[in-house]
């Protein structure tokens, strides 16, 4: 028994003293190196240039890791090498290659830093292993003194309470794909904020490429210059991206923040006066030179990011100024008449948290508000939400949930009119190169394909399903888009298109189609009649109606509009001209119409016209005649009330003479019954 006994002692004591050394922490010095004296020498030097990145005011981690894992490679069993190199990583995007770091230097001399065990908690939350994670919080709280405690026991609760909804978020991932666009726009360098347009044929994003304007590389972090790029969709397919160089670019740092939904005004960020926001517009193919955003926008705090509302009247932008509820809130400013950016007002502790909020970005839809925070119910760092404004209201924030959001900062969400598609950059594992700009396909519909090695190869990274077609939600909103032309020449036309709220006679936006193109895109929230009007110098204007009820789901619409140039003979409807059924008194939706008849004619004080009015066949042709020929004198009786001589109108009525449709339907019925304007002379 006694043999036995001795014979364990034997055996069990050589293991310890394995697992004792393995665990000892080696110093850099040459009494554990007594036959390596060169390799030591190499090995100091290296901690030494790495220690000069750690120690820079800038926290050039990045730069510290490289001399840090050759001095690691000689002795790795140092607990404050492997400390640094892990307090490195997890202050870059490479952030859960610390976990290996930390484990070694807390195994190796568990005092070797006081935050080791939160550091390691923290790289353990970033890698989506909460309960690890939740269990070295606890520890570290635990270790904390009362004082410690008081100041940092709510920090460690909040993100005990980030581990518990990661595991909850984590557990019920939403239906979204999420893809990578390609090595086509995404390089092996830093691709982020990406902003798309409206329509998703134009994404304008923030790169740090060798193609830079400058070439420059900033010293502060031996990176290249951040520039503002451009790839547009063709065929389905995103081209390459294109820097429009200079005025839009400098040699320093632009980026991206916003852009209209028509895509013809860009917002971007430059680091001056603390950071600020600046704009310039699309003119033809050309980008206007940055100009800085006037009125209440920007202050010598930072404004970090921006987006316009559909209409372009109103601003929503970040910023840290005074009398925030957290570090930085989202605000919003509003134009007065004379195009200046009003006081900006912060938009309430609904969507503001007392931590920070980030990478705003209203949607076309009008009402539903896309941003980043800290708060609210976080599974850790920045997360996307959404919130809508209905009856004077935000909604309460709803957190988009994984794979879109992670443990780590998810930032500058950008989502097309549709709502089918969002934008974003992520250093996901696997990418192409540092950030890249990831889609998010929203309420994607199941896939239905056969199990063969192909499809399965196909797509290995997305769950092959048999289920049915899954309803796709959109937004409640009509995009209508188009080009402007010449009727004769069929040549682009730089036109003004406004959007005339019918029942309130009150112009709600204003944009330009673009001079080259001739191309317009216009977002239209739905529940309401709209009166669309393009004019241009020189031509009659345009008008269309278009009454969005509010239940209707995304649409588009394209509407290709020729101008007709002012000469005799020239004709145009007057589509948002309205009247009761059977009767002749006008609606007081037809009044934006009518005034801009009214801005025509004294514009052109000579100019001489004819309103003809025209009736479906429904009821007899004496009726219609009669109908027709009242609704004209109504239009003329308005003019002259506004100052228009009599003796420069006339009117007649041809009832259904002059059909431009078929009355066999209720489509061609409504087409008919309309009221012409017609020049008879200049």
């Amino acid at each position: 028994m006694k043999s036995q006994y001795f014979l364990s002692i034997l055996f069990v004591l050589p293991l310890m003293l394995v697992l004792n050394l393995q665990a000892q922490n080696v110093e850099f010095d040459k009494a554990n190196f007594p036959n390596r004296s060169k390799e030591l020498s190499e090995a100091l030097k290296n901690i030494k240039k790495g220690d000069k990145f750690y120690e820079s005011e800038y926290k050039m981690y990045l730069q510290a890791i490289e001399p840090y894992i050759e001095a690691n490679k000689f002795n790795p069993n140092n607990a404050l090498l492997n400390y640094k190199i892990g307090f490195c990583y997890i202050n870059t995007i490479k952030k859960t290659n610390a976990i290996p770091y930390f484990k070694k230097a807390l195994e190796l001399d568990e005092d070797v830093a006081l935050d080791i065990i939160y550091l390691l908690g923290q790289a353990y939350h970033l890698n989506s292993e909460f309960d690890k994670a939740i269990i070295k919080y606890k520890e570290y709280k635990k270790s904390l003194s009362p004082i410690e405690s008081a100041e940092l026991g709510k920090e460690v609760d909040k993100k005990i309470k980030e581990c518990e909804t990661g595991k909850e978020l984590t557990s019920k991932p939403a239906n979204v794909y999420i893809d990578n666009i390609g090595n086509i726009v995404n390089s092996t360098y830093q691709e982020y904020s990406p902003i798309v347009n409206a329509d998703e044929t134009m994404i304008i994003f923030t790169s740090r490429r060798p193609t830079t304007t400058g070439g420059g590389e900033d010293p502060l972090d031996y990176k290249f210059y951040e520039d503002i790029y451009i790839t547009y969709k063709k065929d389905d397919k995103w081209a390459s991206p294109k820097n429009h160089g200079k005025p839009l670019n400098s040699d320093f740092h632009d980026a991206t923040v916003g852009l209209s939904p028509d895509g013809q005004t860009l917002l971007i960020y430059k680091g001056d006066n603390g950071g600020d926001i600046y704009q310039c517009e699309l003119k033809g193919d050309k980008w206007s030179k940055p100009e800085k955003l006037n009125g209440d926008i920007n202050t010598s705090n930072k404004e970090s990011s921006a987006s316009f509302s559909y209409d372009g009247r109103s601003i929503y932008f970040v910023s840290d100024r005074p009398g925030s509820f957290g570090g930085s809130d989202i605000y919003i400013s509003k134009k007065d008449a004379n195009d200046q950016w009003g006081t900006a007002t912060n938009i309430g502790s609904t969507i503001n948290s007392i931590y920070d909020e980030k990478g705003v970005f209203m949607h076309p839809d009008g009402k539903t508000l896309y941003f980043s925070s800290k708060g609210h119910n976080s599974m850790g760092g920045f997360d996307i939400y959404k919130s809508v404004y209905e009856n004077g209201k935000w909604s309460k924030p709803e957190n988009l949930g994984y794979p879109v959001n992670t443990p780590d900062d998810d930032v500058f969400f950008s989502v097309t009119a549709s709502g089918k598609h969002g934008y974003y950059s992520s250093a996901k594992a696997g990418g192409i190169g540092d950030y890249d700009i990831y889609v998010v396909t929203f309420g994607f519909e199941k896939l239905l394909v056969n199990n063969t090695e192909d499809n399965l190869l196909a797509n290995i990274d997305r769950p092959i399903n048999i289920e049915p077609v899954v309803k796709v939600n959109t937004n409640q909103l009509t995009l209508l888009k188009g080009t402007v032309v010449d009727d004769k020449t069929s040549e682009p036309l730089e036109a003004l298109i406004e959007i005339v709220n019918n029942k309130k006679n009150e112009i709600v936006s204003s944009f330009k189609s673009n001079s080259v193109t001739g191309k317009y895109l216009v977002t239209l929230p739905s529940g309401f009649n709209y009166g669309i009007a393009v004019k241009a110098k020189s031509y009659l204007f345009h008008s269309e109606n278009i009454n969005i009820a509010s239940s209707t789901e995304y649409q588009e619409i394209e509407k290709n509009i020729r101008l007709k140039k002012v000469e005799a003979g020239s004709k145009i409807v007057l589509n948002n001209i309205f009247f009761d059924y059977g009767k002749s008194t006008l609606s007081s939706e037809s009044t934006g119409e009518l005034d801009r008849l009214v801005e025509l004619m004294k514009d052109m004080p000579t100019l001489k016209i004819e309103i003809g009015g025209h009736t479906d066949n429904v009821s007899s042709a004496a009726f219609n005649i009669k109908l027709s020929k009242a609704r004209a004198k109504s239009v003329v009786d308005y003019l002259i009330s506004k100052g228009i001589e009599a003796t420069r109108l006339t009117y007649q009525g041809y009832g259904f003479e002059q059909p431009i449709a078929s009355n066999k339907t209720e489509e061609g019925r409504q087409l008919n019954r309309r009221t012409e304007f017609k020049v008879i002379s200049k």
